[in-house]
Formats: structure tokens, sequence, C-alpha cells
């Protein structure tokens, strides 16, 4: 199910006069036939897949001189495929990737410098802060090496009769909940119906199978950071300000018994079924997991969209984001042609049939405006009201952080979350186990 309404600009006017030279990384050249450029697309859910096919053939259709291969990637192994097919002169001229992964690529030398190959239209269409989560030191001054598209606000899903039952204010993105607000509506909808002594129904469940990007990304909330600059070097911190959302979920789960400690091992998506059941009242979760929610609640469920907490009037409801992105490969001969392909993909029209597709946000300011996202329908509303407040991740920019994540802070972070390190400990192993990674990647 999506929201009504495709928004398409067709017309003359929509076909590009293109560069065409002989030779490129992943496409073709027929002498004097068509360029073919690969365009790899990670695209998964159906209706995302069907928007972008469909973008493709209209491209096809009005440049018969540029055409386009769409070659389907998967998220699961991106990084590896990529790595593998830079090193091997194979790359895809166009790539559909996300922001946290452009680092290494970009300073690889893997990625072409798109800041002279992009209309001023889109420039202007995307906010600063969308573009400098693409932004890069490539080694001949900073450049842009992806354009960001699509971008992902963490919301709470919420169980609307149980929300109704506890008596709790309902926020909204002009008056969010803040964090102690969260915690007493949490323990207002923790419920032990049969009277057992058991708890029924939990306030919250965080599920924390991937811990690392939601708890960097919310700690801005409360005016975190994680990560920062220090004498022109990425440092790790985790200071008051960075742990406090951390220290919120460990108490609810540990102290207050308001969020379910069977759910720290979970995916969003294994929460789903006891949220239908009545399990658990709120999830915090992605934005396009709305997608999953309205195919799969049970007929007369009644669920609502609500921003996360904020940290306060100073903060308002920052969260970090890592927007999915397309990047033209530096061993592309049509560097132009394949920025000019990214440039009618993200049109602000093609960006909304795009968000809708994969329930995500644009980054277009023009698209964040159409009526189709401007619909309280399955929470678009909250998310479109929301997307000033998002910024850039902590994690972008910063060399060594898959490592950092997948040796240091998923361990780390799972052992607090369940109880089986304090938070000093915890802060030891990122901070100072941690730095030693990132300290290899800047020498």
């Amino acid at each position: 199910m999506r929201a009504a309404g495709r928004v398409r600009a067709l017309g003359a006017g929509l076909a590009l006069t293109l560069l065409a030279v002989a030779g490129c990384g992943g496409g073709s050249d027929d002498g004097d036939g068509p360029v073919t450029l690969e365009f790899l697309s990670l695209a998964w859910q159906a209706e995302s897949i069907d928007a972008n096919k469909a973008l493709v053939e209209e491209w096809n259709a009005a440049n018969p001189d540029v055409q386009i291969r769409y070659v389907q990637g998967s998220w699961d192994n991106i990084h590896d495929y990529l790595l593998t097919s830079f090193e091997g002169g194979e790359a895809p001229d166009i790539i559909h990737n996300d922001a946290s992964d452009l680092t290494d690529f970009a300073n690889g030398g893997y990625l072409a410098d798109l800041t002279g190959l992009l209309p001023q239209e889109l420039r202007a269409d995307i906010p600063e802060a969308a573009w400098s989560t693409t932004e890069y030191d490539g080694g001949e001054g900073l450049g842009i090496y992806g354009v960001p598209f699509l971008q992902e606000p963490r919301v709470l899903v919420v169980n609307a009769e149980l929300l109704e039952r506890s008596g709790a204010r309902v926020p909204t993105p002009e008056e969010p909940w803040s964090w102690a607000e969260f915690e007493a509506a949490s323990a207002a909808m923790t419920e032990d119906t049969d009277g057992d002594g058991d708890t029924d129904t939990y306030g919250v469940a965080w599920s924390m199978k991937e811990p690392v990007t939601q708890t960097v990304n919310l700690a801005l909330s409360t005016g975190g950071e994680v990560f920062t600059r220090e004498d022109g070097k990425n440092v790790v911190r985790y200071d008051a300000a960075d742990s406090s959302v951390a220290e919120l979920i460990n108490r609810q789960v540990h102290e207050d018994g308001t969020a379910a400690a069977s759910s720290l091992g979970m995916s969003g998506s294994d929460t789903l079924p006891g949220f239908y059941d009545g399990r658990y009242a709120m999830l915090p979760l992605n934005f396009s997991f709305r997608q999953q929610v309205s195919q799969q609640a049970p007929d007369g469920f009644d669920w609502t969209v609500l921003p996360m907490p904020s940290g306060g009037p100073e903060h308002g409801l920052a969260q970090g984001v890592a927007p999915q992105t397309l990047s033209v490969a530096e061993d592309s001969d049509h560097q132009q042609a394949a920025a000019d392909f990214i440039a009618f993909l993200t049109q602000p029209e093609h960006q909304v049939d795009l968000a809708l597709g994969d329930w995500m946000l644009p980054t277009s300011e023009r698209a964040l405006a159409e009526p189709a996202l401007d619909t309280e329908e399955y929470g678009w509303r909250t998310g479109t009201r929301i997307a000033d407040e998002l910024r850039p991740s902590p994690v972008l920019g910063v060399r060594g952080y898959p490592e950092w994540k997948d040796k240091i802070a998923t361990p780390a972070l799972q052992e607090y979350y369940s109880g089986g390190i304090d938070l000093d400990t915890l802060r030891d192993k990122l901070t100072d186990d941690g730095q030693r990674i990132l300290d290899r990647y800047q020498r």
C-alpha cells in the first residue's frame, strides 16, 4: 500500500544533451551505436524496484544515444562487491549506495568528483546539510562524491489503542515528547493485564541486534557527537551527552521494566509480531518499516507514527542520518552522461516516486512539499515535518568507522544493553580501544 497519487512530469524537454565518448567502466560503446551505462541499483522492495525500472525505461525512451542498463544489487554485500569491482576495473558507471560507505571509496580515488557535473538546479534543491554527507577531501580539495537522494529518520510506531488508554499526551513534531515524557509514557503503557505479576505489555521494545547506528544517531538529540575532530583528526568520545539515550534504554530494561529485555537481540522486523499481539506498545524503527506494518498488521489494528523524543529546545528533533546516494565510478569514460542520468533520476517528481516506493523521505525540498507526501496516511506527514531536523550522521567521513563498529562498538554496546558491563567499561571500550583503530587510519 502507498500514499495515493504519483507525480510525473513528462515531455519533450525531458531529453538531455549528453556527451558520448568511446569506452566506459561498466558500460559499453558499440562503435557508432548508443553508449550503454550500467546502473547498479540496491532497491529491494517491489514498489521501489518498479519505480527505478520505470524511470530507466523513461530515460531510455527519451535518450536513444545513451542507454541505461539496470543491474540489481544487494545491500547485504555492497561494500565487498564494489571493492572487488573497483580493484578489477569493472565497476558499474552509476552506483547506488549510502553515504556511510562512501568515505573509503572517495579517499581511495574510486569515485568521480561530481562538483562540476551536476546542474545548479539540483544543487540548490537539496539542502547543504544533505550535501555535506557526501563531501570529502579526495586528495585535491573538497569534492562531491555522491548525490544524496533518500533519507530515513527513526520514528516511533505506536499502538494507538494502548497510547489512548495510557492517558499520555500525544506528541507532534511541533510539540514532541521530551525523553523524560517518553519514559513516563512507556511506564504508563506497561501493563500486567491479568494480575499474575508478569508483564503482559511493555511500553517499548528496543531492537538492538544492530545497536551502533541508532545509538550514535540518537545521541545528537541530547547534544552528543560521539565522533569529533581535534587537531585535524577524528576522535571518538563518549561523555554524558553522548551516552544519555543509551543510559535511558539500559534503565528502561534493567531498572524500570518498561522495555522488553527479550527485544535487545532482535531486528526491527523481529519485534513486529509482538507489536501486533499487544506485547509491545511502541517500537522505535526506521521510517520505511511503516510499509511492513501497513501490509502485515491484522485487520482493525490501529497504529500511528510519532516523532522520536527531543533532548530539549536547544537540540530539537535532531538525529543523524546517512542518506542513500548515487555516485559515478572514477573509471567510467562517460562521467558526464552518468551524472546527467543521476540528475534525471533525482528530479523532484522522480524523487517522490522513489520515496513512495521505498517508504522513505526525499532530500529534495521541492519533493518534500508534494501533496503525495503531505498526508496523514501511514505517518507520511510526521516524516516530512521532521525532515528539517535531520543532521548528517556523526559516523560520516570517519575513516576506520566500519572496523570500529564491527570490532569494538557492536559487541560493547550489546554487552552494555544486556547488563553485562557497566557504563564506565563501555566508555573505555568505545574510546580507548576504539581510538586505537581510528588512529591506524590517520597516520
